[in-house]
């Protein structure tokens, strides 16, 4: 089970383990977005610490790191999730001879023919993990 903060300097310290020297306003922030599960947006120029503070929290806390890396034409199947259409395909043809097309239609948007993506795999994990979404 992934580490909980349980006060602003045992995050600093935390992230301080990790490789990340944080100041009183990222350790505050930090703590307080774990401790109320709450998403931390980061903004600023190219090179200031922005990827390595989610890298640091996912490493201090043992959560796992989920990212999106965007760029043009990142659509919502490539975000969210895309279908196995192979996996699709061989159960529609190994099912066609023995069952209905009702049932295999149904059958076919299983999860089991799911291919997760960043945020499939984030919003579903059992686990809290750190979401990443990179510039």
């Amino acid at each position: 089970m992934p580490a909980e903060f349980q006060s602003i300097e045992e995050t600093r310290a935390g992230l301080d383990g990790a490789g990340y020297l944080a100041d009183d306003s990222i350790a505050l922030v930090s703590f307080l977005a774990q401790r109320l599960g709450k998403p931390v947006l980061v903004e600023g120029p190219a090179g200031v610490g922005k990827t390595e503070l989610a890298k640091a929290l996912s490493r201090a806390t043992g959560r796992d790191l989920v990212r999106l890396q965007c760029y043009e034409g990142l659509d919502e199947a490539k975000a969210l999730y895309e279908w196995n259409y192979k996996k699709q395909l061989l159960r529609i043809q190994v099912e066609a001879s023995d069952a209905g097309w009702r049932e295999v239609r149904d059958d076919i948007f299983g999860e089991e023919f799911l291919l997760p993506r960043p945020l499939l795999s984030a919003i579903s994990s059992e686990q809290p993990v750190v979401l990443l979404i990179d510039e």
